[in-house]
């Protein structure tokens, strides 16, 4: 049968078959479409509303600044940023006669700890608290790195400057001595006013401030003040430098060689240094040897005919060797660096020997004769005048007691004994009781009996006497 394109009709039914029910085919109903408008427009609400939540807990609160910048709606580390960026690039014009530089806040080294401030910024002011939105702005406290920012204004200006004198130590051949140059102040900007400047204006959100530079005195790097102490040090090393054997200076240094040694600087804070010569010391180090070693002389001491001592004669000294030099000089050298002129020099001492020799006085009245006599030996003899029968010198053997320079002997009441009066009796050397060795002025009648038991010598005999037998000394008077 030719297709023409009607609906198939269906085929016919069995005899058997329900003879009411009507078959046919026909296309399945479509499925029934699912609308998702709904879930899908909540969906983005919700991730926005989720991103914004999310974006006020880590960002700054709109309106917020720090110092003149605004901050708000930024991260704590891009506020950071801004907040340097902008101290930076903030331009200080400097105004006044002869002067129109112009400088950054980062020529001038100004910082300021915007990291710190910001995160405090943020934890005061989130943008999840609308209680906080639009608040007074930060402070921020601006420092500058001081000698980069006078470095770069000097600069900038350097008409505005005007370099300080530094003091000077310096030795005076002539005077002997470490003299001063005092300093003398520059002129500078006062960088003090830059910054309060440049603060103000930062605060204030300006990005460009003119400052007219106020001048301020420059100290010198060597105040007088230093340089004098210096000198004052050195002056002191002069008086007492040397080579020492302990108290005794054994080999002085004189000024003009301590000043030859010493080298004067000063170093990064003003301070006087000094270094010292080292070949220079030595030279006089390896004369130090000749001047030093010495043999010990003895000590000489009067001792009496026990032995015991009754003053001493000569005083010996002590011999002395010097040991190794080996870095003297370089010890030397840093002692003087340190300020210290006076060397202790390593020696070896050898105490003196003590030798005795005993003094005895041997008076011969049959001779009217002094002997003066020295172990044993006789050194010299005097005449002499001794007592009268009647005022007898006795025999027997003294030690002289005490010994006066100068004496009136007797009575000036010629009535009462000893019936004599004498004044000005020159050394006078008592040995029994009233009876004493002494000059005689008033006679010359020496090797005859005289006097009244005193034993007369001339008075240069008596002195000599006097100085040579101190108290303690033997007397023998014999006939």
């Amino acid at each position: 049968m030719t297709d023409t394109g009607s609906t198939p009709t269906a085929p016919a039914t069995s005899a058997s078959s329900d003879a009411s029910a009507t078959h046919a085919w026909a296309p399945a109903a479509p499925a029934k479409r699912r609308h998702r408008g709904a879930w899908w427009s909540g969906g983005i609400a919700v991730a926005t509303v989720v991103a914004l939540v999310t974006a006020s807990l880590v960002l700054i609160a709109p309106g917020t600044a720090i110092a003149g910048v605004p901050v708000g709606g930024m991260t704590p580390g891009a506020a950071a940023e801004a907040v340097s960026t902008r101290l930076h690039q903030t331009q200080i014009v400097l105004t006044g006669p002869g002067s129109d530089a112009s400088v950054t806040g980062a020529d001038l080294g100004a910082e300021v700890d915007a990291q710190a401030i910001a995160q405090a910024v943020f934890s005061e002011r989130p943008m999840w608290n609308p209680s906080t939105w639009f608040a007074e702005a930060s402070h921020a406290q601006i420092t500058i790195d001081r000698d980069k920012a006078v470095a770069t204004v000097r600069s900038a200006a350097p008409q505005l400057f005007t370099d300080p004198t530094d003091a000077v130590v310096a030795y005076d051949a002539e005077a002997k001595t470490y003299i001063v140059t005092p300093a003398a102040p520059g002129t500078g900007v006062d960088i003090d006013a830059v910054l309060a400047s440049l603060q103000t204006a930062f605060s204030a959100g300006e990005t460009t401030v003119e400052v007219r530079p106020e001048s301020v005195p420059v100290e010198a790097h060597t105040p007088t003040f230093v340089a004098q102490a210096a000198a004052d040090q050195l002056n002191t090393m002069i008086a007492n430098a040397g080579f020492y054997v302990g108290d005794e200076r054994t080999v002085p240094v004189d000024a003009d060689t301590l000043a030859s040694w010493i080298e004067l600087t000063t170093d990064a804070r003003g301070a006087v240094q000094m270094t010292a010569d080292i070949a220079a010391i030595q030279q006089v180090v390896d004369t130090l040897a000749g001047q030093v070693d010495r043999e010990a002389e003895p000590t000489t001491v009067l001792a009496d005919g026990n032995g015991n001592v009754l003053n001493t004669l000569t005083e010996g000294r002590s011999g002395r060797t010097l040991d190794s030099t080996d870095d003297i000089a370089t010890a030397y050298a840093e002692q003087l660096a340190a300020g210290d002129a006076a060397y202790v020099l390593p020696v070896t001492v050898t105490d003196p020997a003590v030798t005795k020799v005993s003094r005895s006085i041997e008076v011969d009245l049959s001779e009217q004769r002094v002997y003066l006599r020295q172990d044993g030996a006789v050194v010299t003899s005097f005449l002499a005048s001794t007592g009268t029968p009647s005022f007898p010198t006795f025999t027997g053997t003294y030690r002289i007691g005490w010994k006066l320079t100068i004496q009136n002997m007797g009575n000036e009441d010629l009535t009462k004994p000893p019936y004599y009066y004498t004044e000005n009796v020159p050394w006078v050397m008592y040995f029994n009781g009233d009876q004493a060795f002494h000059g005689a002025y008033w006679h010359n009648n020496f090797g005859n009996v005289m006097s009244h038991g005193c034993i007369n010598l001339r008075v240069g005999d008596a002195k000599y006497l006097y100085d040579w037998a101190p108290n303690g000394t033997v007397v023998w008077i014999h006939a």
